[in-house]
């Protein structure tokens, strides 16, 4: 029990193996004698799911931690810009129905109450673009920030669209030649347990076995070590997330110089949405969708009428759609014993809102952070982990449940069937019984990492249209004058960023030919 944490053990490549990886091998000096050593092992024959992935603003720090050049990102991982998410037709479905999901905080939120003075002129602005300016920037096409902005800084907060299966291999071979990660492509065939039921190795087909002290599952929707071997339960919350099939496809530009989308824009469907995601050369475009609501063939027939808005019917038809199936919901707990699951093996409910990545950077970094010095240590640590990291699956179910249940859309039993409150959490329906008098702040979410601070409740809730009553409690917090400064300078942000401000092509057709500063 008193003996050293010095080796991990990786099962698993892809994004969340080689992200994991960077993160702990960086803050822990795997590239000397005398940092921990990192072991990935990733089979030769499981390819990763390309579709075109979205991240949050807290990639760009994770990546920056460990050492990626923003510049190279942009060259090597068909990198585009992304400010937030545009929502369509998810309230009323008709063709004008649409909100915003930006990444920067309201202009002002920490300083005054924005709601209950916006409220009394919302048939004349929406809310996102009374309280951000990036929502209007992004219906422009915009980039967040200049060329001559260093890498990783912004005018306006962003994150990335990126090719999945090019940033695994990129973030592979930066671990391998910088931080000193060993990389064995190998089929694992056994995984050998101690006395005590740990992992004591995984035995692999050509290598032989694998020692470690801590392992770490990242081998996707297998779950090979904490779900196969460990056999903790998987806990379904496709009562609460219908959703469970996705139909994902590539598709080409009209020519090299067509709009690059700066945002992810996510349009309901009759039983699910469609995603599309801009990256430099094509887009990433998939329905996902509850089968108990439609079926495969039907799905179809709507992906393709989407795609075929934009680039016509002959093109639409060539496209090769792929399938993929997934239960949504998560493990019972993600770290035992000697193991925890990071990525698709500890879970995943649904592309919406681009959780699954932000979930291995937080993963990652609370592992590297807090790395148990010896296996007496790590039980404590797991505990607490599991602790904040089911907090955390709680808390992303309830606010993507939130898309669902404010929505008027009856034109089928998918839409009506989320509005039934056998479906929505119980913890979930408390908030929306207190947001009827107060507006979302800090003070309905515990820990210091929300992955969804309470700004982003507010451009969901108020963006479908939900309305907070007005007390005479509330009006003694109310500063109207204050808040319709706040308004005001949003809209003389607004203009002047809607002026300077390049196209999201532009600037990322100058970032492969200069590069951007280093600060």
């Amino acid at each position: 029990m008193n003996k050293a944490i010095k080796k991990v053990v990786i099962v698993g490549g892809g994004t969340a193996g080689w992200l994991t990886a960077g993160v702990i091998a960086a803050e822990h000096n795997s590239a000397s004698e005398l940092g921990l050593q990192i072991t990935l092992i990733e089979s030769p024959e499981v390819k990763s799911i390309g579709v075109g992935e979205g991240t949050w603003p807290t990639m760009r720090e994770t990546l920056d931690k460990i050492g990626i050049d923003e510049t190279d990102l942009f060259r090597e991982c068909e990198a585009s810009f992304k400010q937030g998410s545009k929502l369509c037709k998810w309230v009323t479905g008709e063709d004008d129905d649409y909100y915003y999901h930006p990444f920067v905080l309201p202009q002002g939120y920490t300083k005054t109450d924005l709601i209950f003075p916006w409220q009394k002129h919302r048939e004349k602005i929406a809310f996102a673009d009374a309280v951000s300016y990036q929502g209007r920037i992004c219906e422009q096409g915009r980039a967040p920030k200049l060329i001559s902005t260093p890498q990783y800084a912004g005018i306006a907060n962003y994150a990335y669209h990126l090719d999945a299966v090019k940033l695994g291999h990129f973030l592979q071979k930066h671990c391998i030649e910088k931080l000193g990660v060993t990389h064995v492509v190998d089929h694992v065939t056994e995984i050998n347990s101690t006395d005590d039921g740990d992992i004591a190795s995984v035995t692999t087909k050509n290598n032989g076995a694998v020692v470690g002290d801590l392992f770490i599952d990242c081998s996707g929707l297998s779950s090979m070590l904490l779900g196969q071997h460990f056999n903790i339960p998987f806990i379904s919350k496709k009562h609460i997330l219908f959703n469970d099939t996705a139909l994902a496809v590539q598709v080409p530009y009209s020519d090299d110089h067509s709009p690059i989308a700066s945002h992810t824009i996510s349009t309901a469907q009759s039983s699910g949405w469609i995603w599309d995601i801009g990256l430099p050369s094509r887009r990433g475009v998939g329905y996902v969708y509850s089968s108990e609501h439609t079926n495969e063939v039907a799905a179809e027939v709507e992906l393709r009428d989407y795609i075929e808005a934009s680039i016509g019917k002959v093109e639409a038809d060539k496209l090769t759609v792929r399938k993929i199936n997934f239960n949504p919901g998560h493990r019972e707990k993600f770290w035992h014993k000697n193991c925890v699951a990071i990525g698709m093996s500890s879970g995943f409910l649904e592309p919406l809102e681009a959780s699954a990545l932000v979930l291995v950077e937080l993963a990652a970094a609370k592992i590297s952070r807090e790395m148990p010095a010896t296996r007496e240590t790590m039980d404590i640590v797991s505990k607490r982990y599991n602790k904040q990291f089911l907090y955390r699956w709680e808390r992303i179910i309830d606010f993507l449940k939130l898309h669902y249940i404010l929505t008027k859309r009856t034109d089928s039993n998918y839409w009506r069937d989320n509005c039934n409150p056998e479906t929505i959490p119980e913890s979930l329906q408390e908030l929306m019984a207190l947001w009827k008098h107060t507006p979302p702040g800090p003070q309905d979410f515990h820990h210091v990492e929300e992955i969804f601070p309470s700004s982003s409740w507010q451009y969901i809730l108020y963006g479908m249209g939900f309305e907070t009553q007005e007390s005479e409690l509330s009006r003694k917090f109310i500063n109207e004058e204050l808040a319709h400064q706040f308004f005001t300078e949003n809209e003389q942000l607004t203009q002047k960023y809607l002026s300077a401000l390049p196209s999201n092509r532009e600037l990322i057709d100058k970032i492969k030919q200069y590069g951007l500063h280093k600060i």
